[in-house]
């Protein structure tokens, strides 16, 4: 049993070798990974998989934009699930990963370019739902979904509240329609993005709990020089009203 267990290991810790070196390349300074995350990156086909052009999105154009403008290159790689993407991005030199938001425990494990948007985390509930909440603490006796790997999971967990789990942010969408949770916990625009993508309508904010910031996030051996190029060219694109400009396409 524990050599199954070794062997199982040793297969996925090879997995991700092999992932990362088949997308280094050398005619490019960076490789950038996202996920689907609408309406910040999302690949073109609804697919967990794509790359370059055929990923898109209010995040996805701001970094194509800012890195013409930092003179940066890079590869564009959506993949699944967000977990692998991360861990990706924190052990590989010359990785990048978006959107992340940017928190305390992160705060030192990556090097940061933003802020691209803000993730305000709220509580979901149904039309029709009879649920108030005055504090996050309120939510403590029912049924709660949420994002695997995210950053509002990783909260609520630590603050003892057990969320329910999926690996796909959408899913919860139907799941609270369903009645197979209470509320869903999730980002503002992106939960109502997603909802509506899956047809899901009339949800309504029963809580908002916190405000976050959404960030690329660079591996901490990408050089000072290139990190400082990309900030320089995303505040200029700020103030030439770009970033307003491409979240307007989408929102």
């Amino acid at each position: 049993m524990i050599k199954r267990l070794l062997l199982v290991l040793a297969s996925a810790s090879m997995l991700l070798i092999n992932t990362a070196r088949a997308e280094t390349s050398p005619d490019t300074d960076l490789v950038l990974l996202t996920e689907n995350f609408p309406p910040y990156n999302m690949a073109k086909d609804g697919k967990n998989f794509a790359k370059g052009e055929n990923i898109n999105g209010i995040a996805t154009d701001i970094v194509r934009e800012m890195f013409q403008r930092a003179g940066v290159t890079y590869s564009l790689t959506l993949r699944f699930p967000w977990e692998r993407v991360y861990k990706l991005a924190l052990e590989n030199p010359g990785y990048g990963a978006f959107v992340m938001a940017r928190l305390p425990d992160r705060e030192k494990l990556f090097k940061w370019v933003g802020p691209i948007g803000p993730d305000d985390w709220i509580m979901l509930a149904k039309a029709d739902s009879k649920i108030t909440l005055e504090t996050l603490n309120d939510a403590r006796k029912y049924k709660i979904g949420a994002y695997k790997g995210d950053a509002i999971a990783e909260t609520l967990t630590k603050q003892g509240l057990k969320p329910m789990v999926v690996l796909r942010d959408q899913d919860n969408a139907k799941k609270l329609v369903n009645g197979q949770i209470d509320l869903w916990a999730t980002g503002d625009p992106a939960g109502r993005y997603l909802a509506r993508q899956d047809g899901v309508t009339g949800l309504k904010t029963v809580l908002r709990f916190n405000s976050a910031e959404l960030y690329l996030a660079l591996n901490k051996d990408v050089p000072e020089e290139t990190v400082k190029k990309l900030q320089a060219a995303l505040d200029q694109m700020r103030k030439d009203g770009v970033v307003d400009d491409i979240m307007g396409r989408y929102l």
